[in-house]
């Protein structure tokens, strides 16, 4: 993990960290932010992809594909590109537009399939058979967890007084960390990271309701699979979750939680008027777990991953709107 650090793009690196007391009066606890969109692709994901890139152009490999819900596919587009790979996406035709349009911006191929992203998958995984090039799995691939597993020392140095990134305010130390759950990778990198460093600090992930499995299958301490997903958190919207990353999951999570999309919604719009943010579904999660669960998290101090701000304009105004929030039952 550390190793990881040297070789990713430095604009990637030392994203910043801040208390956000704007937050605070609706939210009941101590919150700060873990800004993981300030970069070129506006999510984690190119931690990971910059890993994964570096070591194929070391190893004098050419192409590469993936699939993607979007995020990723930007990611592994951008650091590709800037190292002469050619690099396909394949992804589902109803991701999100904003994000197939930058994939393709940045000049990788993209592929559309009919079908979510477990069938962009199995499209991803026959076209390496046959052209017998790199298949990028987010999540099972350990270089996209070494990469994300970075954000989980910058706030270990940052909690330490440490690094070039530190946690400025009158609060204590942070006592919680709550990650957005979707493959895997964030949350075990991450979780990893401060289970050796930080033991202290409970890593609780959060999940869509609409979109359980992989919290699910926490609980369970067994693989469970959904036929569907239906939530407006595309990035986390995953069916089959991965065995191995599930392994993983279990020895670094101490809890894992799902959240209603009028939560989620209701943590976009407190993101927006109170931090200024922007943000996709997906990286509101951890806003949504607190507005369902104040007690829980009265009087701490918690650090949320803002992981993503690709979000399709027309559908963002339409949920955030100008009407008042969705309510919350707690």
């Amino acid at each position: 993990m550390r190793a990881a650090r040297r070789v990713i793009d430095p604009v990637f690196l030392d994203s910043p960290l801040y208390r956000c007391e704007a937050l605070e009066p609706g939210l009941g606890c101590a919150v700060s932010i873990k800004l993981e969109t300030a970069n070129p692709v506006r999510s984690f994901k190119g931690r990971g992809t910059e890993v994964i890139a570096s070591l194929l152009a070391e190893r004098g490999e050419r192409a590469v594909v993936c699939a993607s819900a979007g995020n990723l596919g930007q990611a592994l587009a951008w650091s590709g590109r800037g190292r002469g790979l050619d690099v396909t996406v394949v992804a589902s035709r109803f991701a999100t537009v904003a994000k197939l349009d930058r994939i393709r911006a940045l000049g990788a191929g993209l592929e559309l399939v009919d079908g979510d992203h477990e069938l962009a998958r199995e499209r991803a995984a026959a076209i390496a058979r046959h052209d017998g090039i790199r298949l990028v799995e987010d999540s099972l691939d350990l270089e996209t967890c070494e990469g994300a597993a970075t954000i989980g020392l910058e706030l270990v140095e940052a909690r330490d007084g440490r690094g070039p990134v530190q946690l400025a305010g009158a609060a204590p130390p942070f006592d919680t960390v709550l990650v957005a759950l979707g493959g895997g990778a964030l949350a075990t990198g991450v979780g990893h990271v401060l289970k050796a460093l930080a033991p202290g600090v409970e890593v609780i992930c959060v999940q869509p309701s609409g979109a359980p499995a992989l919290t699910r299958s926490w609980h369970e301490r067994r693989v469970v699979t959904t036929d569907t997903t239906d939530t407006i958190a595309d990035g986390v919207a995953g069916r089959y979750p991965i065995p191995a990353v599930l392994d993983d999951l279990l020895l670094v999570a101490d809890d894992a939680v799902l959240v209603r999309e009028a939560s989620i919604v209701a943590g976009m719009r407190m993101l927006l008027d109170h931090a200024g943010l922007v943000v996709e579904p997906s990286a509101a999660l951890g806003i949504a777990a607190i507005l369902e669960d104040r007690d829980r998290f009265a009087g701490r101090h918690v650090v949320t991953i803002v992981c993503g701000s690709n979000v399709d304009g027309d559908a963002y105004r339409g949920w955030v709107g100008a009407g008042p929030l969705p309510a919350v039952r707690t």
